[in-house]
Parts: C-alpha cells; structure tokens; sequence
C-alpha cells in the first residue's frame, strides 16, 4: 500500500527543487522532515509540505503506520513556463521565463518493520507501582470523607429537631409570663369591689347616729 501527494504548478524552477528532492528519496518520514527542517533554501520548505501531506493522507486515509513510513519516490518535474516580456536596448524587447514544477511524493510501508518495545526498567516499574498505591490511598480517603459526611448529617437532624422542641417550650414559658399581669388585674378588680361594701356600712353607722340624735 502506498499513500501520494502532489504539489501542481509551484512556482519554482525544477532544477531547483531536484537537489532538495535527492536528499530524501528513500529516507524514513521522521529522518526526511528533520533533513527538510534543517536544509536552507526556499525549496526545502516547498518539498516539506509535500511529504507532509503524504504522510497525513498515509495515516488518515490508509490507516498506515507512521513509524514504517519511508520515502519510496519523490520527483519534481518541470510544468509549464510563463512567458513575460520587457523592454530592452535600441527598440528589442527581452523574454522572462517563470518556470513552474510538479512535485510528487509517494510513501510506502516497510516490510520488515517492527516496533521497537522498550522494555521496562526497575524504575519504572516502581514508579507505577507507587502511582496504584497512591491511587489506592485517594480512593480510601474519598470513602472515608463521605462516610463521616453520612454521619454527621443524621446528628445535625437530630440538633434542628430538638431546636424545634424547645421553641414550643419557650413560647409556653412566654404565654406564662403574659398571663401574670392578667392574675394581677383580678386581684385589683376584688379589692375595688371590696372598698364599696365598706363605704355602704360606714354610711349605715351614719345614718343610724343621725337618728338617735333626734330622738
């Protein structure tokens, strides 16, 4: 399997885009890009973005491996020339030639590719041995938090209901209190009906004197 990009009618000349070409050709994707990474010259970039291009349509469209990818052909030849003109000496006129290139890459999967495992060191093995354990002692932490949680939620009812019992209390003692003055007044009320009674038989005895006096 194969995977292709092409670059139509770029506007440089192929002579200088082959020798940036040669560079590559049958090098692997990574070690191809750190070449046209580092390569001066505006046809570097130009033929980057090319071999780019292949290996996202390689990866994407083909579901190829990445790491086999290698460089099989890369061409860059010449396209149509633009005829431009200016003026010369005594009346001549002189030709400009804008020479374009096409710029085809192909990659493709090697053979006897294999993935290199890298196999794991003391050290890492004891580092995701501490990060389980650290894991682990999270997810008991969190339990532990939402059992206490669970508790203390029962004993904050238990606090607001008797708050609620002693509110009835108080109103009680307050009724109480209000119904002092009220004891007080019937108090009074008895002695203000007594006082006339004893006026009326003070006005008896009087009247009584007054008679015996004439008499």
């Amino acid at each position: 399997m194969e995977a292709r990009a092409v670059a139509k009618y770029v506007r440089m000349s192929s002579s200088k885009l082959k020798p940036v070409a040669d560079l590559v050709r049958g090098k692997d994707l990574a070690e191809a890009l750190t070449i046209l990474q580092f390569t001066p010259g505006k046809g570097s970039e130009l033929v980057e973005k090319v071999v780019q291009s292949a290996a996202a349509n390689a990866e994407n469209n083909h579901d190829m491996n990445p790491d086999a990818l290698y460089v099989a052909e890369i061409n860059a030849n010449q396209g149509p020339t633009m005829k431009r003109w200016r003026p010369g000496a005594q009346g001549r006129a002189g030709m400009i030639l804008k020479r374009t290139s096409h710029i085809n890459v192909v990659l493709k999967e090697r053979e006897n590719f294999k993935a290199e495992v890298k196999p794991q060191t003391e050290n890492a093995k004891a580092d995701e041995a501490k990060a389980e354990a650290k894991a682990e002692e999270s997810k008991a932490e969190k339990s532990e938090t939402k059992a206490e949680g669970a508790a203390k939620k029962p004993a904050a009812k238990k606090s607001d209901a008797k708050a609620e019992d002693k509110k009835p209390a108080a109103k009680k003692s307050e009724a109480k209190a209000e119904k002092k003055p009220a004891a007080k007044k019937t108090e009074a009320k008895k002695a203000d009906e007594k006082k006339p009674a004893t006026e009326k038989s003070d006005a008896k005895a009087e009247k009584k004197a007054d008679k015996e006096e004439v008499r």
